[in-house]
């Protein structure tokens, strides 16, 4: 390894430390001064802009915020809400399940926040250890992002495998029932994890010091009203999915053109197009304020999403282009041999980025020029989801607030954290039987 590739990699690495410390755009600010470093410092070529990626992302975003804008994302938290609540001693497996089938549907994990509220109270009532749903559905809501078809993470798989035969059809039969597969193990496991409320120290010292109420109810404003049509934007933006969904299974319904000279709409292209047609509807039939759109949480993350991936990407891509033969060289025969490791460092790069999509479109490239099977890196996908390990991310952070009872910790040693055990086990599950799914099937 020469002097010089050391101090590119010394390059990528600060950026995307500085970045993650920074956080928000941040990411991707940092990673286009490591860009410039690299490009105007060491004289690389700067590599290709994932333009397909962020084509699918932003339109994506737009159908997402609009439907936030007219209140469909509080409609379909009130459906999980009723859900979770008809079963409160099963709330451990049934509330990561719910987790688990919203954000897939939504293709956020911004659906989950109002969910976390209604867990605990649902866990108290039922006298049950609020720390097993919280933790697991929290954990599920980041794995169904490795599984929706309209997810960033997604879109940017999609864009990377597809051209080399493994497109959306593939990657949903392969990450959905390997990520439902992890989630529903994680859950079973979760529901022998820790002491019964009554015999939780922490929780008893609260309930005497009156920092809990056993008579407590969460605040529920499932009765205030919903704007007008928050149940329309919901099914429209639904309806976009399933469309997404079904020109996925059938390519033909994407062939256009005259009869002698048809041609077939790529994937990506056919994403943006339906999301721009959903988010263009929800403002017609829902008269959801255009200036609402770009205010809300989903637009401001996605939009964060956006420039985190262009600069990180970016910057991976030109630094893989440039020393492409001595990296890729050097590490084909372990891929050859142990392709599965991958998944450590898919695992290890989330860890820093924050970001499943962010990481997908920095480290498969790489992947896929190491030789290794599209179907195999569709079945370590999963691992993508590692940013539960180190407990700093807005979900892991928002669940410990919420669980006043004190059972949902981060532990002295920070990695002695709630999170640890249902993350580790839904990821490892996951990727395995991801991996398996891909080499028996495909």
């Amino acid at each position: 390894m020469s002097l010089n590739l050391v101090l590119q990699l010394i390059v990528v690495l600060a950026a995307i430390a500085v970045g993650a410390r920074a956080g928000g755009v941040g990411m991707g600010l940092w990673g286009g001064v490591g860009l410039a470093v690299l490009v105007f410092g060491f004289g690389d070529a700067p590599g290709s802009i994932p333009g397909e990626v962020l084509l699918i992302i932003l339109t994506v975003i737009m159908a997402a915020s609009a439907m936030e804008a007219a209140g469909g994302i509080d409609y379909l938290v009130r459906i999980a809400a009723r859900i979770i609540r008809k079963h409160p001693r099963q709330v451990t497996l049934i509330a990561p399940l719910v987790a688990y089938v919203f954000t897939f549907l939504a293709g956020t994990g911004h659906i989950f926040y109002p969910l976390l509220p209604v867990i605990y109270e649902v866990a108290m009532k039922g006298r049950v250890r609020p720390e097993r749903p919280i933790a697991v559905s929290t954990i599920a809501s980041q794995q169904a992002i490795t599984a929706s078809p309209v997810s960033a993470a997604t879109a940017a798989l999609i864009a990377l495998l597809g051209p080399k035969g493994v497109g959306l059809p593939q990657i949903l039969m392969i990450c959905v029932p390997a990520t439902l597969v992890g989630v529903i193990v994680a859950a079973l496991v979760q529901t022998h994890v820790g002491k019964e409320l009554e015999d939780d120290p922490e929780f008893q010292r609260r309930l005497a010091t009156g920092e809990v109420d056993l008579k407590e109810v969460s605040a529920d404003t499932s009765t205030a009203p919903l704007p007008p049509r928050a149940a329309l934007s919901a099914w429209l933006f639904l309806v976009g999915v399933v469309l997404v969904v079904c020109c996925g299974l059938f390519p033909a319904l994407r062939k256009v053109g005259p009869a002698d000279a048809r041609v077939t709409v790529s994937m990506p292209m056919t994403i943006a197009i339906v999301m721009l047609m959903v988010a263009a509807a929800m403002l017609l039939f829902t008269r959801a304020p255009a200036d609402q759109i770009v205010k809300t949480k989903t637009c401001r993350a996605g939009i964060t999403a956006v420039i985190g991936i262009l600069g990180l990407a970016w910057l991976g891509d030109t630094f893989i282009d440039s020393d492409s033969k001595t990296i890729i060289g050097g590490l084909s025969h372990m891929a050859g041999t142990y392709p599965a490791f991958f998944s450590v460092g898919l695992f290890a790069t989330s860890m820093l980025l924050y970001s499943q999509a962010a990481t997908t479109q920095t480290l498969m490239p790489l992947g896929l020029s190491l030789g290794i099977a599209p179907a195999a890196l569709a079945g370590m996908f999963p691992a993508a989801n590692g940013y539960f390990f180190i407990p700093t991310y807005g979900t892991l952070i928002a669940a410990v607030n919420f669980d006043r009872s004190g059972t949902t910790y981060i532990g002295k040693y920070v990695l002695n954290h709630s999170f640890m055990l249902p993350g580790i086990i839904s990821t490892v599950v996951a990727v395995s039987t991801g991996l398996l799914i891909g080499k028996l099937f495909f």
